[in-house]
């Protein structure tokens, strides 16, 4: 609970009992505050889902086609068939984001809300050099050292480390679902690293990359020369198309 002291017109004071803010208020906040985020891992887990069931039903549709027994929700989700076609895709996004990541560092687009000005001085850099006194700011900062060395990159340290495990999850459920398929005909399976030399493995991965890239040029070059009015990743309704950034 807290006391505030407000002025009154005629010159004293009278003090106001200011009470803490309830559950709800601290709920619509919440919501308000990482709206954008809890939209996004919804959408996604409904996607997961829905991925499952109707993968289910072509598995099963498969299995029956080959004389086999259909199989079960769960048993469908630990397969490396669903494993395979949740992580080639997760592979492709994370290295997509991390490259864009990365290359926005070094590379420009004159006109482009994704990309910074070619023109602007490189200035002063972004953080301290050493540690900082400052309040609010994140801790490697306050140590200094490597701990800011490793913060300065560690958004695209993070996505290359997600793109890594998505691959390496894609190849071993890949190999597993490759060698299901193999033994069914009579051949024998395949390691991981056998997998990998194959063409089926990196035409599953290919197909993915060339779509996320695809859209990301599409995004970076359609900034320059259209709007969406209220969204950060769009410059300004009046802007023109020469300017450079958000």
């Amino acid at each position: 609970m807290t006391v505030k002291r407000l002025a009154t017109s005629a010159g004293g004071f009278r003090l106001t009992v200011m009470r803490p803010p309830g559950n709800a208020w601290r709920m619509r906040r919440f919501f308000r505050d990482n709206g954008l985020s809890i939209t996004m891992f919804g959408v996604f887990a409904a996607c997961v889902v829905g991925l499952a069931f109707v993968g289910m039903d072509a598995y099963n549709q498969e299995q029956m086609e080959h004389g086999e027994p259909p199989v079960g929700l769960t048993e469908y989700v630990a397969s490396p068939d669903f494993g395979e076609a949740m992580f080639e895709n997760w592979e492709s996004e994370f290295l997509q984001m991390g490259a864009y990541v990365l290359l926005t560092v070094f590379l420009f687009q004159r006109g482009s809300a994704e990309s910074k000005d070619p023109d602007e001085s490189k200035g002063a850099a972004d953080d301290a050099s050493g540690k900082t006194r400052k309040r609010n700011v994140p801790w490697p900062l306050h140590r200094g050292g490597v701990f800011l060395t490793l913060y300065r990159h560690s958004l695209s340290i993070a996505l290359f480390t997600f793109f890594a495990f998505s691959f390496l999850l894609h190849l071993v459920t890949g190999a597993a679902r490759f060698s299901e398929e193999q033994v069914a005909h009579g051949e024998a399976p395949v390691t991981a690293a056998q997998y990998l030399s194959t063409s089926r493995f990196w035409f599953e991965s290919l197909q993915n990359w060339q779509s996320e890239f695809l859209a990301v040029g599409v995004l970076i070059v359609l900034s320059i020369f259209l709007r969406q009015k209220g969204s950060p990743e769009s410059k300004r309704v009046d802007a023109p198309h020469s300017e450079t950034g958000t």
